[in-house]
C-alpha cells in the first residue's frame, strides 16, 4: 500500500474552461440538496420514506433535464448525461437510502448531494460519457450495487470505463486528533480530519495518480489524499469493502471510494445526531469540484 498527497505535487497549469465550470459549483445547492435528502429513508425500517427519497430524486434530476430510470427490483436511480455518448462512461454513484433511525446527513446525503450538484452542472456544460447511479440498500450489505454490476454483465452496449463512488463526504474536523486510521493497515495517515481521502485499488491506482494531479492543479488548498493498494490486499482488510465501490472492485471494474473516512472522523457515525448542521458545505463544495473536473476532462464536451 502506498498513500499520496495532492500538496506533495506540482500543480499543472488549469484548463481555463474547466475552472470556469468549477467554479459553478455551489455550496448553498449542496446544503439545500442534504436538507431535502437527509430523513431516516432505511430500506425496511422506513419504507415509506425510502420511497420518498427515490422520488425526491427523480424529481430533483428530472428538473435538471435528465430522463432517469429505475433499474434493479431495489429501485437504483439511473441517468446519463445529454452530450456526445457511444463508448465506455464514466460513471458517479451514491447510496440514498440511510441506516434505520438516522437522518444519514453525512450518510449518505453528503454523497447524492455532491452527484446531484455534478448532475446539474454536467447537464448545464453538455458533458457527455457520464452515467451517474443512486443506489439502494448499500446499509443492507450492499444490495443495490451489487445488483447493478451483475446487470452490467448482461449490457453488451453498456460498459463503464471507470466508476467514482462516493460515501460519507460531507464532515470535517481541522482539531488535532480528529482522525484515526483503520486498524491493521500498514500505513500512517494524518491525525486532523481536514482531507479527502480516495481508495484505489490495482484497477484504479492510475485514476487516483490522475485525481490527485487534477487536485494539485485545481484546489491547491485542498487537502487530498489518496491510498493505493496493490496485489489485491484489499480483500485482506474488511474496512476498505464497506461501500458500493466493493461489487465494482469484485467485477474488475476501476473504481475509487471517495470518503471522509466515516467513523473514523465522523463522531455521529450511524447516529441520530447525523445532521445537516454537522457537515462543511466548503469542503464539499472542493470534492464536488474535484469530481467534476474528472467528468470533464474525461466526459467532454
Amino acid at each position: 500500500m502506498k498513500v499520496v498527497y495532492s500538496k506533495n505535487r506540482t500543480p499543472a497549469a488549469p484548463d481555463s474552461n474547466v475552472a470556469d465550470i468549477l467554479a459553478s459549483v455551489s455550496s448553498e445547492k449542496l446544503r439545500d440538496y442534504v436538507e431535502m435528502l437527509a430523513f431516516p429513508r432505511h430500506y425496511f425500517a422506513e419504507n415509506r420514506a425510502n420511497r420518498r427519497a427515490r422520488d425526491l430524486l427523480l424529481e430533483t434530476v428530472t428538473g435538471f433535464g435528465y430522463k432517469p430510470y429505475l433499474q434493479g427490483s431495489f429501485d437504483n436511480v439511473v441517468m446519463t448525461s445529454p452530450g456526445p455518448a457511444g463508448g465506455p462512461v464514466l460513471l458517479l454513484g451514491a447510496h440514498y437510502d440511510s441506516v434505520a433511525g438516522t437522518t444519514g446527513a453525512d450518510d449518505n446525503a453528503s454523497a447524492m448531494a455532491v452527484c446531484l450538484e455534478c448532475a446539474r452542472l454536467i447537464q448545464l456544460n453538455t458533458i457527455g460519457s457520464v452515467m451517474i447511479v443512486f443506489f439502494n440498500r448499500e446499509e443492507d450489505g450492499l444490495l443495490g450495487s451489487g445488483e447493478f454490476v451483475a446487470h452490467l454483465a448482461s449490457q453488451s452496449a453498456l460498459s463503464i470505463k471507470e466508476a467514482h463512488v462516493f460515501e460519507m463526504v460531507g464532515y470535517c474536523d481541522r482539531t488535532p486528533g480528529s482522525q484515526k486510521m483503520p486498524g491493521g493497515l500498514p500505513i500512517i495517515g494524518p491525525d486532523v480530519g481536514d482531507f479527502l481521502a480516495l481508495l484505489a485499488n490495482s484497477n484504479s491506482n492510475a485514476i487516483a495518480e490522475n485525481l490527485i494531479d487534477a487536485a494539485a492543479s485545481y484546489l491547491p488548498e485542498f487537502p487530498v489524499f489518496a491510498l493505493k493498494i496493490y496485489l489485491g490486499m484489499e480483500k485482506a482488510f474488511g474496512d476498505l469493502n464497506r461501500s458500493d465501490h466493493a461489487p465494482f472492485w469484485k467485477a474488475g471494474i476501476p473504481s475509487i471510494m471517495w470518503t471522509d473516512t466515516a467513523n473514523f472522523r465522523n463522531p455521529h457515525y450511524h447516529l441520530a445526531s447525523d445532521t445537516p448542521d454537522t457537515l462543511d458545505y466548503a469542503f464539499m463544495a472542493e470534492v464536488t469540484k474535484l469530481a467534476l473536473a474528472r467528468a470533464v476532462l474525461q466526459g467532454g464536451r
